[in-house]
This record gives C-alpha cells, structure tokens and sequence, in this order.
C-alpha cells in the first residue's frame, strides 16, 4: 500500500495543505457560516445537543442583527436554541475535532489540521481511483498506460489545484462534501462494474452521509438509484435501503421538532429568498441575506423564506429565466469571489501590483485551462454506464443552483470530475479529438458541442470581468486592500 500511487499523491496532497494550515495557526474565523458551524459544533461537542445562538453568541452578533426571541417558547440563554437550520454531518466532524483538542481558540487550528489531513488530501487519491473506474483500461499495452496516465494526472490536478489548497482553512462544509461526494461516486462506480450487495450497501450509505452534508446532492442520489434500478434491478434496492436507514433518523429528528414532516436541513426558504429577491442577481447578496437571519424559529424562516420568493417570482416573472441563466454563469464563473473579499477587507495587507496578478493568475487559471480541456474530453466519451452516472452527477448537482442560488464556489465540488476528463483529454490528444469528428454524425455533433462549451465558457468570463470591472480596477489601485467589499 506504502508504494501504492494512492498513498503517494495522499502525500503530496497533504504536504501542499499544511503549508497554509501550519502559516494560519493564529488565525480566527470571519464568515457567518463559520461562525454557525462553530456554534453547533461547542453545542454538540459539550453535550448539548444540535443548537446554536446561546446569549453569548447572541451578544456577538448584536451590532449589527436584532434577533426575535419572542416566537421562541422554550428559548434556553445557556443551552441555545435547537435547529434545523444546517445539515448535521459537518457539524458533528467539527465536534469530534473540539471534544478532543477543547474549544478554546486553539480549536480553529486543530479543525483546519484535522481537514488536512482526513478531507482534503484524500479527494486527490479517491480521485485517482475514481478516473480508473471511469475509464477503466481497454485491451492492450498502450491503452493500459494512457488509462492509468490519466488517473494520475487527474489526481496531480486536485493535489495541486489552489483553491483547494487552501480550503482546509475555512470552517465550510465543502471540505467535508467533497470527500463524500468523490468516495459515493467511486463506490457506484463499483456498483456498476460489480453489483454485490456490499457495493449497494456501501453507495446507498455514502449517498446518505453527503446528503447529511449538503441535500443538495439529493437529485443526483435519486437519479443515481433509477439508474441503478434499471441496470441491476431489485438487487439495488439495497442501496435505496442503506440509504434511508441513514437519513431517516435526522429526517424524524426535525419533524418532531417542528410538529411537522422536515427533510435534512430548513434552509430552502432563506436561499429562495436570496436567489429571487428583487435587489439580487441569483447569487449572494450581502443586503438581503440579513432579512431573514433574525427569525431565530428555522420553521417559520423557512415558511416567509419559500412565501417571499413566491411573491417576488409572482411579481416579475419574466426575471425567472435571465436568473437562471446568471446562476448558470455564476455557477461557471472565474474564482475570484474569495481573493476579492479576503483582500479588500486587508486581510492579507497591501500587495504590489505584480505580486497581486500573479496572485491572481495562479488563483484563477487552473479553472479555465482544466474546464475548457474538459469540455474538449466531453467529446472522446463513449456512452456507457459510467459516462451516464457522470452526466447525472453533473445535472443532478448543477440543476438545483441554477433553480435556486449560485456561486463560484459551488463548482469546486466538481472539480475532480472536471479534472478527470481534463486528463482523458490531455493524454489522448488532437488527434483523438480529430478522429472523433470523422466517426460520423455522432461524432461531429459531440464535437460541435464541446467547441460550444468552450465558447460559452469564455463567453462567460468576459462578461464577468466586464461586470466587475469597476471593483477589480479598485481593488488594483494603492488603496485596494481597504476598499472593504461586502462578501
């Protein structure tokens, strides 16, 4: 196992995301999500159940949010209040984090090092052997190697990939949605290729602990299990089992809560909110995103949430498609969000303009020349079972933000599958690529459709920076670290 390529990119992996772990060690948190994760995570950690905005935490927020406690009829300013806000999982790795190293500040570092070392350098070795089970090799020598040059590649590009580098130092639940998302592919991969119980057993699980992690996953594991179903029949019904008898105690958990059938998490209705409101542009936007955060009862949050965004989808429908297609874009966009925020608001201090785009450039090039190379790869796909459940992961986990609420960041989830059809592309070449549009029809069209990706690709970004272009030309004046944009 030790001389395994696995293990070996596990290192490499690791080592590339200690570094920034190791040079934050005194660093705190400084986002709202963080700060709720932090919460459940002390609450859970301290016995206390899944709660959160205990009167210490209220008193934080008191600057700028007046909370209303009066809808609450058990509010407890030691305990909190019980929520159903999140989905559980994230909090709970969190939790086990604090229980063992304590929930001083101290604790910040130690969840960072523990997402290090058992989230994030994982993803490059499951992807690895996720590309092997993509494309598994074919009859002979040359094939053997290109096949297994490519997984390598694809996993090079997670290890190495810098926004996922740096990951790690934030309290999100990406860090832990990605390594669930990767090992319940890589095990349908397995169903598919071998339908055993076991391998049933083990996707229906890992299907249910990402949905735990994020519901948003929850189109592509009901697209996964029809597939499944008409692939192999009754016998995947152990999948759908495993995972119900994972979910369901978390779904019973939040209905008795709320008196009421509640799914994973509550957080539709705030998010439907953001993503219709009549000052937004189907992504986040500060302003908004304080309206419903004072509504402490998740139930009613959710309820004026979902009712809001009927009223604004009701009072401007033709806004319904143009929001759908910003998401699309905002979904695809250039990831610069993150370095905006963080270095307007002089978190990292006055950098040379040099220094500033080349910052940049490492930040933001690897998306486009992975995601352009993938959509060359989208043309050397052969329909098979395997291509079929990547094309539902990609719908199932694209559809809902672009229904819902988008952002850059929400494609990193992506980006391993991105990156394996990258490396099938990179090591197979133009010329496979010109062989293809000489099969035929069918082939051409694949072609003509990938072009047509990369052209709206770039499309995309143009307009983006165009869009932007007045707080990127800010933030590269002498004074752009204390420009102070909204995140």
């Amino acid at each position: 196992m030790f001389k395994s390529f696995a293990f070996r990119i596990f290192l490499a992996a690791l080592f590339l995301r200690l570094i920034p772990v190791l040079l934050s060690h005194g660093l705190g948190i400084g986002l709202d999500d963080m700060f709720q994760y932090d919460m459940l995570a002390r609450s859970l950690a301290g016995g206390h159940g899944f709660r959160w905005y205990a009167q210490a935490d209220l008193d934080r927020f008191a600057s700028f949010l007046t909370f209303d406690l009066s809808s609450l009829r058990d509010y407890d300013p030691h305990l909190g209040i019980r929520t159903s806000f999140r989905a559980p999982l994230y909090p709970a790795f969190l939790a086990v984090v604090y229980f063992f190293n304590g929930t001083d500040f101290s604790r910040f570092f130690a969840a960072r090092l523990a997402q290090a070392i058992f989230l994030g350098a994982p993803l490059a070795s499951l992807t690895y052997l996720a590309a092997k089970k993509m494309f598994p090799s074919l009859a002979g020598e040359a094939q053997e190697k290109r096949s297994e040059r490519a997984a390598r590649i694809a996993a090079w590009v997670v290890a190495v990939y810098p926004l996922l580098l740096v990951y790690p130092l934030g309290l999100g639940t990406e860090n832990l949605f990605f390594v669930l998302l990767i090992a319940s592919f890589l095990f349908l991969l397995a169903s598919l290729e071998k339908p055993t119980t076991f391998h049933f057993l083990l996707s229906g699980t890992f299907l249910a602990l990402t949905a735990l992690t994020r519901s948003v996953i929850l189109p592509f594991a009901l697209a996964a299990f029809c597939l499944l179903l008409y692939l192999h029949g009754r016998r995947a019904l152990m999948a759908i089992l495993a995972f119900a008898l994972v979910v369901s105690p978390w779904i019973l958990r939040n209905s008795l809560l709320h008196h009421k059938l509640t799914g994973i998490e509550t957080s539709m209705g705030y998010n439907l909110y953001l993503g219709y409101h009549p000052q937004g542009n189907g992504s986040f936007v500060f302003g908004p995103s304080l309206d419903l955060l004072t509504i402490l009862d998740d139930a009613e949050r959710d309820r004026v949430g979902t009712q809001r965004a009927i009223e604004f989808i009701q009072a401007a429908p033709e806004r319904f498609l143009p929001l759908a297609v910003n998401r699309l874009g905002f979904f695809f966009g250039l990831e610069k969000r993150v370095l905006m925020y963080f270095y307007s608001n002089n978190l990292f201090g006055f950098l040379p303009l040099p220094l500033l785009l080349t910052i940049s450039a490492i930040l933001l090039l690897p998306f486009v020349v992975v995601s352009t190379s993938a959509a060359f790869g989208l043309s050397l796909l052969r329909w098979s079972p395997q291509t079929w459940l990547l094309a539902l992961l990609m719908m199932g986990y694209i559809l809902p933000h672009v229904l819902i609420l988008s952002e850059d960041r929400f494609h990193l989830a992506l980006v391993p599958y991105i990156a394996i059809l990258a490396a099938h592309f990179w090591v197979n070449g133009w010329s496979a690529f010109a062989a293809r549009w000489q099969e035929g029809r069918g082939g051409k069209l694949l072609v003509a459709f990938s072009v047509l990706v990369v052209i709206l690709l770039a499309a995309n970004w143009g307009f983006e920076l165009h869009r932007d272009w007045d707080k990127i030309s800010q933030l590269l004046e002498p004074n752009g670290n204390q420009t102070y944009f909204n995140y």
